[in-house]
């Protein structure tokens, strides 16, 4: 389900993704690939990429790819968001990766791992969506 739609997908390079830096890899209805550089002003007082980076990270790969499987049948918003931080990083390219666990009538369920340069996990997520219909 999803395939076969002709979704234009929205501008994802200004705001808050910017703001980040996040690059889209790829972006489809079954997968999101999302990368960027860690650096000193995605940092924690402590010289660690901050936890809030990659929460925003697993919600924007979980966003991008549950509305773009719900096409035009609505929009999706972010109910329930857990992340985990596995390892700290300093510095260095990140990829997140993010794939559906399941998809509903009413909701849909993403998971996406952080890996570093050396595909070493460092962090994982999931986030729930809730199916908006058109109004």
């Amino acid at each position: 389900m999803g395939e076969g739609f002709a979704v234009e997908i929205p501008d994802l390079t200004g705001g808050f993704a910017a703001l980040l830096g996040l690059k889209f890899e790829e972006a489809s209805a079954d997968r999101v690939v999302i990368s960027w550089q860690v650096h000193p002003g995605l940092h924690q007082p402590f010289g660690i990429q901050h936890g809030g980076v990659y929460c925003s990270v697993v919600e924007t790969a979980a966003s991008v790819g549950g509305a773009l499987w719900l096409a035009d049948r609505g929009t999706v918003v972010g109910v329930s968001n857990q992340t985990d931080f596995l390892r700290a990083v300093r510095d260095g390219e990140l990829t997140a990766v993010g794939t559906p666990v399941h998809r509903g009538r009413s909701q849909q369920l993403w998971q996406v791992e952080i890996t570093d340069a050396d595909d070493r996990l460092v962090a994982r997520g999931q986030v729930r969506l809730q199916n908006l219909s058109p109004a």
